[in-house]
């Protein structure tokens, strides 16, 4: 898939742009005028090496509570009659985030003058996640905004639920390792120095396991400057293949293989699934037109892929539950809820019913994995304090009797 920049009229005449993932750009264009009749002007995006770097994502561009309250307050203030720049003024006077404030502010103005919310949203926040954008526009062009900003605030509600927990059970493993680690820097910067330097003035034979430690001392003061450029540089390296269409299919699947990792890569693609897929077929998208926005939502590459490909099976009038079952990468309960829903007449009750399973799940699974890892390492840290220990106290015998 190949990015495009496009300038383009909507059909109420006004000028948007924006971004759009196709095969070329013939098909480029086709997708653009699904919304946007009129294509002035459209470029395909090139990515660099140095594009890459300036680009990467450090965490989440945009904060899951902040967006859960905006959409809370859309959704009671629309539903009781106040036009939309109003409703956008007195949002923006009590929003904290100052992105989300700004946003809000350039919007009212745009939309005052005729532009459509989802738009003015897109035009003026570059960082909105694009499931956002088009439950809001898919709500406007229904005329169920209302709707839509309560089904976002559930969804974002979540997701940031989701997110605390797992920050919450990581802090604990995560003070630990910054503990040995800073232990580790103390011990090779000030106390073996000062260690060898005396032991050396006394003479004597030292320790097998002192000479280890001492030796690795050495290495880390020698070349500590190049294990940072190693590292720096193999970090860059990985993000810059993990960019490119090849490196994130095989990261993707190396992530689905992996143990432990892999069963949590999959219970969270099916959460993230069956979620925005529900989200976004509540405010009135198409199943195919929210395939195509899901897929875009998706954390795992490979996932991701599988999603998009679905979009043109469901062009052809294929059954999305048949669709699902030829899926190798979704777990099977996913699969047959969603044919009996889609049979059922009730795919978007049964895709939120799935959400929540998968939720609960995915937070079981991650405080599992944590539950696991936390023992490890301090099992680990044991040895390695033990180690250390060991490593100093045997010569200190030797210097007592060269003393």
């Amino acid at each position: 898939m190949v990015n495009f920049r496009y300038s383009a009229l909507s059909p109420d005449g006004i000028k948007v742009s924006g971004v759009v993932s196709a095969l070329d750009e013939y098909s480029a264009i086709d997708k653009i005028k699904v919304k946007y009749p009129v294509v002035i002007k459209i470029e395909e995006v090139k990515d660099n090496a140095l594009n890459n770097i300036l680009n990467f994502e450090i965490g989440a561009k945009y904060d899951p509570k902040a967006l859960s309250v905006m959409c809370s307050q859309f959704s009671i203030i629309l539903n009781s009659g106040v036009p939309i720049d109003t409703c956008l003024n007195m949002i923006a006077a009590q929003t904290k985030d100052k992105r989300l404030k700004k946003m809000l502010e350039l919007s009212a103005e745009d939309v005052a003058q005729g532009t459509p919310i989802a738009t003015a949203f897109e035009k003026n926040y570059s960082g909105l996640p694009v499931t956002f954008i088009e439950t809001v526009r898919a709500g406007e062009m229904s005329g169920t905004l209302g709707d839509s900003f309560e089904s976002l605030k559930t969804f974002y509600e979540k997701s940031y639920t989701l997110s605390q927990k797992v920050k919450s059970a990581m802090s604990y493993p995560m003070f630990v390792l910054a503990v040995g680690v800073v232990v580790l820097i103390v011990i090779m910067a000030f106390v073996m120095p000062k260690f060898t330097s005396m032991f050396d003035d006394l003479g004597g034979e030292i320790p097998a396991i002192t000479k280890v430690l001492i030796n690795i001392t050495n290495f880390f003061q020698k070349w500590w400057l190049l294990i940072i450029a190693v590292l720096v540089f193999g970090f860059i390296g990985f993000k810059l293949y993990t960019k490119s269409d090849e490196g994130r299919i095989e990261w993707g699947k190396a992530l689905l293989k992996m143990p432990v990792i892999g069963n949590l890569n999959t219970l969270q693609g099916a959460t993230e699934f069956s979620s925005t897929m529900a989200t976004l077929l509540k405010a009135g998208l198409t199943v195919g037109d929210a395939l195509e926005v899901t897929s875009k939502v998706m954390s795992n590459a490979v996932l991701a892929d599988s999603v998009h490909s679905m979009v043109e099976k469901i062009a052809t009038g294929q059954e999305l539950g048949n669709i699902m079952k030829q899926n190798e990468y979704f777990p099977q309960v996913l699969k047959e809820m969603t044919a009996v829903g889609e049979k059922t007449g009730e795919l978007e009750a049964t895709l939120e019913t799935i959400a929540d399973y998968y939720t609960n799940e995915y937070n079981y699974a991650v405080a599992q994995a944590i539950a696991k890892l936390e023992p490890t390492m301090l099992i680990f840290l044991a040895l390695f304090a033990g180690f250390i220990v060991i490593a100093l106290y045997l010569p200190m015998f030797t210097m007592y009797d060269l003393m």
